[in-house]
């Protein structure tokens, strides 16, 4: 596997029992997983996107981070994907969207 130039880690809300109970899951970040997963496939980004346990940013939620450039985004919703990869694409940050 090649090196992914962003790793984008997408709260999910897990908890230690495995259950998800959370902002972010309540809020629709699965479907917002699959939606990322697909955009990432159809716009040949080189990135990778993991699901994790609670960020601790529940009152952002739903969030996301892009490794290793550490930017954070919250309150996420399909629009603001689609303007998160737009700027990817060109190796910045969404800055207005940036948490």
């Amino acid at each position: 596997m090649e090196k992914p130039d962003f790793h984008i880690l997408v709260c999910n809300s897990f908890r230690l029992s495995g259950e998800p109970q959370g902002t972010c899951h309540k809020k629709g970040a699965p479907s917002l997983l699959q939606y990322l997963e697909s955009e990432i496939a159809d716009r040949g980004i080189n990135a990778m996107v993991s699901s994790t346990g609670c960020l601790k940013a529940c009152d952002k939620g739903p969030v996301m981070l892009v490794y290793p450039q550490g930017w954070w985004y919250g309150g996420l919703d399909q629009a603001k994907l689609d303007t998160i990869l737009d700027a990817l694409e060109s190796g910045a940050p969404a800055e207005s969207l940036l948490i």
